[in-house]
């Protein structure tokens, strides 16, 4: 027995109807009791974006550098290399309960940055340290979860998102694209990191603010000019993707293998892979912001959710729909999405484009996530264990290049998985205090039209 069908069976395993039942509930539970507050009050958390605190509270950058440190982290390889990889494993319908998974995830998101902002302590650095391990331990007071969780977390800053898939879809992107040999990309990618994660957050947050929104945009705005070229096609893509979202087998012409069950692991396997919500990831970033207000900071988060799965996966998956590349046998990985791209804009300027967007993202998502690693480790160990994280995980980033795709996937996936059980039930047994402090902050604007962080010193 091979090591690929191992794993696969583990993921599997991990990957089966209680996890996927105890993420969709959890969301749909958040939802309901705070009234689709990610709907109500998106246009809010979204002016909190751009909006300059008044009165900065304790924290060690703004609350827009730690969502741009958050997205960093999530917009990467699952937004062009994991919608592809969903969609041909479970059919355009997985695109729909990426959907789903989004929705609901951004009341998990929300409910989990407001926790961290609440829980969080100073470390003896003299950084804001917080997330997971720190609600679980001070507001459970289950200290042997709280340490399961941040033993989840640095395996997936080793194993999972954070290194591997993220620096082999940058060197064989550059390979496909540019030509240049994989050890090439594999040094200078490694240098780069080691370049700035050697800083510390600050330096990472810097970074991430540069890169992420300009990325993001410019990605953004190619697929939007694809999707205006073929507009004829695009009302025909999104009935398919919903009707194969229920209907497989019928939308997609008794195409063989899809099923309804394939499309749902598909679509919330990768949609929580790319925005991460549950995983207890994006808390370790908001933790670190300036800010008095726990559900300020869990608002402003929440938006990562939808910037990175509403609206770049959806892009990445449209595309794939309305050109046909999510069908091709002979692609995989980025080369799906590359040539997707190629045939939209009828130009090899479209696969560079992915390219480029791909480099950027995945970098960015290396970098975010040795964050949440290291702040996970220091956990563990204490302050004394950062520099020694910090050269693992470079060389970790160094040999990721090596490995095969499907490995890749899998590992990331089951490590994903790992991760997301601890948080969820903090989330489930912390459920009143998420209640409380939304009702209490939403009164006090309410009675003084203001919050904490806008009331000057």
């Amino acid at each position: 027995m091979s090591i690929t069908t191992i794993l696969s069976a583990i993921d599997s395993f991990i990957w089966g109807p209680p996890l996927l039942i105890l993420l969709a509930g959890t969301g749909l539970y958040l939802t309901l009791r705070l009234g689709f507050l990610q709907i109500r009050y998106l246009p809010r958390a979204l002016r909190y974006l751009f909006q300059r605190d008044a009165n900065k509270g304790k924290g060690d950058v703004s609350s827009f550098a730690a969502l741009c440190t958050a997205l960093a982290a999530t917009i990467g390889t699952g937004n062009i290399v994991g919608v592809a990889t969903a969609v041909q494993a479970g059919g355009p319908g997985a695109i729909f309960w990426m959907w789903l998974v989004a929705l609901l995830g951004m009341a998990t998101k929300y409910a989990e940055c407001l926790l961290a902002v609440k829980y969080r302590v100073r470390d003896r650095n003299g950084f804001m340290a917080g997330g997971p391990m720190y609600y679980i331990e001070r507001g459970l007071g289950l200290k042997w979860l709280a340490r399961l969780f941040a033993v989840f977390g640095v395996l997936v800053a080793f194993f999972g998102i954070g290194t591997f898939p993220q620096v082999n879809a940058i060197t064989h992107a550059m390979q496909d694209t540019f030509n240049i040999p994989i050890i090439i990309t594999a040094v200078v990618v490694t240098l780069l990191v080691a370049l700035i994660i050697l800083g510390g957050v600050k330096r990472i947050a810097t970074a991430s603010s540069l890169i992420v929104p300009f990325m993001a945009i410019f990605y953004v705005s190619v697929s939007i000019v694809i999707l205006a070229i073929n507009y004829d096609k695009l009302p025909a893509a999104i009935e398919l993707v919903i009707h194969s979202a229920f209907e497989p087998q019928a939308a997609l012409g008794g195409a063989v293998g899809f099923t309804v069950m394939k499309a749902i692991q598909s679509g919330v396997a990768r949609g929580i892979f790319s925005n991460e919500s549950g995983l207890g990831s994006a808390p370790i970033a908001a933790a670190a912001a300036q800010t008095k207000e726990p559900v300020r900071q869990g608002l402003i988060s929440m938006t990562g959710t939808f910037l990175d799965t509403i609206i770049v996966c959806t892009m990445t998956g449209l595309v794939l729909v309305i050109t046909g590349a999510w069908s091709n046998p002979e692609l995989a990985g980025a080369s799906v999405t590359n040539y997707a791209f190629a045939q939209g804009l009828g130009t090899s300027f479209g696969a560079t484009v992915v390219t480029i967007g791909l480099l950027f993202f995945a970098f960015t998502t290396i970098l975010g996530w040795c964050y949440y690693g290291e702040r996970c480790f220091v956990y563990l160990v204490g302050i004394r264990g950062i520099r020694l994280y910090r050269w693992i995980f470079i060389i970790l980033v160094g040999t990721g290049s090596f490995l095969t795709l499907d490995v890749i996937w899998i590992l990331a996936d089951i490590v994903n998985g790992l991760m997301a059980f601890p948080n969820l039930v903090a989330l489930i047994g912390l459920r009143k205090v998420i209640i409380s402090e939304t009702k209490d902050y939403f009164e006090r604007l309410k009675n003084n039209q203001r919050d904490l962080d806008e009331i000057p010193s």
